[in-house]
């Protein structure tokens, strides 16, 4: 069974990021979560098993580096290395791409494609 999305995410510029973090303390995680779950932008928040946070959001109006905000209000970190490094560096790439896709206008393919003007 799929897990219904909330009403204000549109589903296909919905993005999950899977980040480890260290740093938050075991009492503040619940409360991290909820005020994750309560955002308007996220669609749904949890905590895996080794502090693995999974988040699922809309990347029209949220990004990644929002949400490594939020994960450093509350104290935490990421987990250093290089595989890190690379997925945040994949992340924020494709928040870029979605953002750009939600703003493309596409026009009909039996049209004739607009024409540059020199």
């Amino acid at each position: 069974m799929t897990k219904a999305h909330k009403a204000s995410n549109q589903e296909q510029f919905l993005l999950r990021r899977k980040l480890a973090v260290e740093g938050i303390e075991e009492g503040e995680w619940s409360d991290f979560i909820h005020e994750l779950n309560h955002h308007p932008c996220v669609d749904f928040a949890e905590r895996k098993a080794n502090n693995q946070l999974q988040v699922t959001f809309d990347g029209t109006h949220w990004s990644t580096d929002e949400l490594l905000e939020a994960i450093e209000a509350h104290g935490g970190r990421l987990k250093g290395g290089w595989w890190t490094k690379r997925k945040l560096a994949w992340y924020r790439f494709t928040d870029d791409n979605v953002r750009a896709n939600a703003k493309h206008d596409p026009f009909c393919c039996s049209k004739i494609p607009p024409m540059k003007r020199k």
